[in-house]
């Protein structure tokens, strides 16, 4: 249990080096992307991925599966079954990569084609990024398996020093393309398949050197274990399906109703989403093998409280950086861009409201698929959210503000949420009650205490830089020590200070190491 929490630890601090300076990186990086292809053509690049993002409708639930029984058989140490998992995995993404391949250029072509509004002399760039993203999405289902083992085995500081180097590529192609005096839209599309390549390319290689389950053999791929793999994929099948359908299509019913600039609003909302979500990501992706194993052994005494911690410290961690932004959305926008889409600032906020529900649910999604047990799940949980994309279409065609379309996400994450609390208590020794009082109890009180001071003081001071600066610094500092004091148990924060204080007082003796 220690060594667990430990590594846990360590792979959040490793991947969370990589978010604090992926994160300053990523925005200044997008700043200049939507400079440099302007509101429309950025629109259009954002609609465009999201079309193609559509058809892993086909090979989502199939990824979800292939990640689940990687880290499962780990989590038992069962080498031989693991080859033969990882051997299967890899022939059936290398048939559904091409399968998916030919679909999207098909299907995904007569609907670029036929209803999304483009306009007519960019249509040619819009070609381009539709086949080179078909292409990048192809190479990327080859190696889910890869990726899947580099998380399965924890090895999360891989996982952060690609991701880095990765962000620093995307600034280099950035402002080539900035500077370029071609095509801009199609250099994006051109620079951002080599990335990828490039990328993917480095996880095939580290993998076969790194770890010995990591070979394809035909004699190794097991009928049965086939059939296993699709019987869970068939039923996940339905929750990737609403996962797919609720952001990409949504995103292209926005576009077919309000046209590109609306996508290009959307698109900023989601990189300001995406850059928190990743401190949180970062979190997730350290603890759930851990879940998962822990499930494999049947250690609930191990499992159960650190889903509770999990839900919680994801949705703290979330909502202390989300607070500043929300207060100071307009003037972020302004400083972070040169010319903000119209319904950027709504957008952001609904979303980022979202994004703290779903953190919530986050361990809990993991500890079902765990489980295997996810055919009512997925008949339940996977139609509510499915419900997201027929109501975002009747709001938008009833003329209701575009923003209704985030408001009908963030009720179908409720519900979702009410549902999981629900159906666990059938597959494992699970409280809801438990769960509420442990965990939606004291994120409650956070969020309410962590909001009410640095609301009053946003009030207080006039608006301009000055305000920006004290609000974004005592929201932080408030909100940190509420989820800490309030929304923490003494243990929790007994070890979190002396965690902390431990690694300040290393790197005081670095720097007195360094310079006596």
């Amino acid at each position: 249990m220690v060594a667990n929490n430990e590594r846990i630890a360590k792979n959040t601090m490793l991947l969370y080096f990589r978010m604090g300076i992926a994160m300053v990186v990523g925005l200044y990086t997008s700043r200049l992307l939507l400079q440099a292809l302007g509101i429309t053509d950025y629109g259009i690049s954002n609609v465009i991925g999201g079309l193609v993002s559509m058809f892993s409708i086909i090979s989502g639930s199939l990824t979800a599966a292939i990640s689940r029984f990687l880290t499962f058989e780990l989590g038992k140490n069962d080498i031989k079954r693991l080859t033969s998992i990882f051997s299967t995995s890899v022939i059936i993404q290398v048939v559904l990569a091409f399968v998916v391949m030919a679909i999207c250029e098909l299907a995904g072509a007569w609907f670029l084609e036929n209803h999304l509004v483009i306009p007519q002399n960019r249509m040619s760039a819009a070609w381009w990024v539709f086949h080179l993203s078909i292409i990048s999405f192809g190479v990327n289902l080859f190696s889910v398996p890869y990726g899947a083992l580099i998380v399965a085995h924890e090895r999360m500081s891989i996982y952060a020093y690609i991701g880095l180097l990765s962000v620093f590529v995307n600034l280099v192609t950035t402002i080539v393309i900035f500077y370029a005096p071609c095509d801009k839209l199609i250099l994006w599309a051109v620079l951002g398949f080599l990335v990828s390549m490039l990328t993917q390319g480095f996880y095939w290689w580290y993998c076969k050197k790194n770890f010995e389950e990591c070979k394809v053999h035909r004699k190794s791929v097991e009928k049965s274990l086939l059939k296993e793999i699709f019987s869970f994929a068939g039923w996940n099948f339905i929750g990737a399906s609403a996962a797919i359908l609720r952001d990409q299509g949504v995103n292209i019913v926005l576009n077919i109703f309000c046209g590109p600039a609306v996508n290009a609003a959307r698109g900023v909302a989601m990189i300001i989403n995406g850059k928190v979500g990743q401190f949180t990501n970062s979190f997730t992706i350290a603890v759930n093998p851990q879940i998962t194993k822990s499930y494999a052994i049947r250690d609930y005494k191990v499992m159960l409280p650190l889903m509770y911690r999990s839900s919680r410290f994801s949705y703290y961690l979330f909502f202390v950086l989300a607070l500043p932004i929300v207060l100071n959305i307009d003037m972020i926008l302004n400083l972070w861009l040169k010319e903000v889409p119209d319904y950027s600032q709504n957008f952001v906020i609904l979303i980022l409201i979202y994004s703290l529900l779903e953190t919530i649910s986050q361990p809990l999604v993991v500890a079902m698929l765990a489980t295997g047990k996810i055919r009512n799940y997925q008949l339940i949980v996977g139609g509510i959210q499915l419900l997201n994309l027929p109501l975002s279409y009747l709001c938008l065609k009833l003329a209701l503000p575009v923003e209704y379309v985030f408001v009908v996400a963030i009720v179908c994450s409720v519900l979702c949420l009410g549902a999981r609390l629900v159906m666990l208590r059938s597959i494992m020794p699970f409280s809801a009650i438990d769960f509420c009082s442990s965990v939606l109890l004291k994120i409650a009180l956070v969020t309410i205490m962590g909001m009410l001071l640095p609301f009053i003081v946003y009030n207080l001071i006039p608006a301009g830089y000055i305000n920006l600066a004290v609000t974004t610094a005592f929201s932080l500092l408030w909100s940190s020590l509420v989820a800490l004091y309030i929304g923490c148990t003494n243990h929790e924060r007994e070890v979190i200070l002396n965690k902390a204080l431990s690694m300040i007082n290393r790197v005081i003796k670095r720097i007195n190491d360094k310079y006596n």
